[in-house]
C-alpha cells in the first residue's frame, strides 16, 4: 500500500472533505469498514497563499508549497497531493524541485473531461484560479475551450469564497447569486459543464442545482488517489 500525505488546510473545509471522502472511497474499494488508511496530512496557512498571490510572489509560493511536500516527503510519504485549485498556480515548479511524485488536480479533471465528451467547460474558482491560465493550460492543448466569468462576476465570486465558503459559511443568498452567476454563462457562453475550481464550492453546488454536469475538483482527485494508494511502488 503506498502512503499519501497531503497538503491541507487550504482551506480547512475542504481539508475535511478530502479526508473524509478518502476514508470513504478508501473502505469502499477495500469492502471494510473497518479499515482505515494509513496517510500523511501537513496542514499549512491558506492565507499566507492568498497574501503571496496578491503581492505577485508566486517564487515564495513554490518555495513555501515545496517546503510543505518536502516535510511530508521526510515523513515517509510514497506521494503527495496539493489539495486546493488555487495552489496548483505552481504544482509544476513544486514537483521539479521534489523527489516525490505528485498527482495535479488539474490534469486530472482535464481527463475527466475528456473522457465525457466536454468541449466548452465553465470555469469558477478564486480569482487567481480564473484570471491565471494554468488551469487552462491542458484543456487548450487538447482543443478544449474554457470560459471564465467575466472580470466583475470573478470579483464577486472571489470575495465570497474567501468572505464565507472558506470559513464554512453558506448563505442563501449567496447560493441564488451564484446560481444566477453559471445560469448567465449557460445561456451567454453556452458552455456544457462546469468546474467546480474551488474545493470548497460543493458547499454551494448540489447536483441537482444544474442542468448541466458539475465537475467536482476534489471528486476527482480523490477518485485518482485512491488509484495510487492501491497501484505497485
Amino acid at each position: 500500500m503506498r502512503k499519501l500525505g497531503f497538503v491541507g488546510g487550504t482551506g480547512p473545509e475542504s481539508t475535511m472533505d478530502y479526508y473524509q471522502m478518502i476514508i470513504s472511497k478508501y473502505q469502499e474499494k477495500t469492502g471494510n469498514n473497518e479499515e482505515l488508511p494509513e496517510l500523511l496530512i501537513n496542514s499549512i496557512n491558506m492565507y499566507k497563499i492568498f497574501a503571496l498571490l496578491e503581492d505577485g510572489k508566486t517564487e515564495e509560493l513554490a518555495d513555501y508549497l515545496t517546503e510543505a511536500v518536502q516535510t511530508l516527503e521526510k515523513a515517509g510519504a510514497d506521494f503527495v497531493v496539493l489539495t486546493a485549485n488555487t495552489a496548483h498556480i505552481v504544482f509544476d515548479q513544486v514537483q521539479q524541485r521534489v523527489n516525490v511524485p505528485m498527482i495535479s488536480m488539474v490534469e486530472e479533471t482535464y481527463n475527466h473531461t475528456k473522457e465525457m465528451g466536454l468541449e466548452k467547460i465553465g470555469l469558477l474558482g478564486t480569482k487567481f484560479t480564473m484570471e491565471n491560465d494554468f488551469f487552462q493550460k491542458p484543456f487548450l492543448a487538447g482543443e478544449k475551450t474554457v470560459v471564465v466569468p467575466n472580470p466583475s462576476e470573478q470579483q464577486y465570486l472571489h470575495e465570497k469564497i474567501v468572505d464565507e465558503l472558506e470559513k464554512g459559511i453558506v448563505e442563501d443568498e449567496t447560493k441564488q447569486g451564484f446560481l444566477d452567476l453559471v445560469g448567465k454563462m449557460i445561456e451567454r457562453d453556452e458552455i456544457e459543464g462546469l468546474i467546480l475550481g474551488c474545493t470548497e464550492l460543493p458547499l454551494i453546488f448540489k447536483p441537482e442545482d444544474l442542468a448541466i454536469p458539475q465537475l467536482n475538483t476534489t471528486e476527482i482527485h480523490v477518485k485518482k488517489i485512491i488509484e495510487m494508494m492501491f497501484s505497485e511502488k
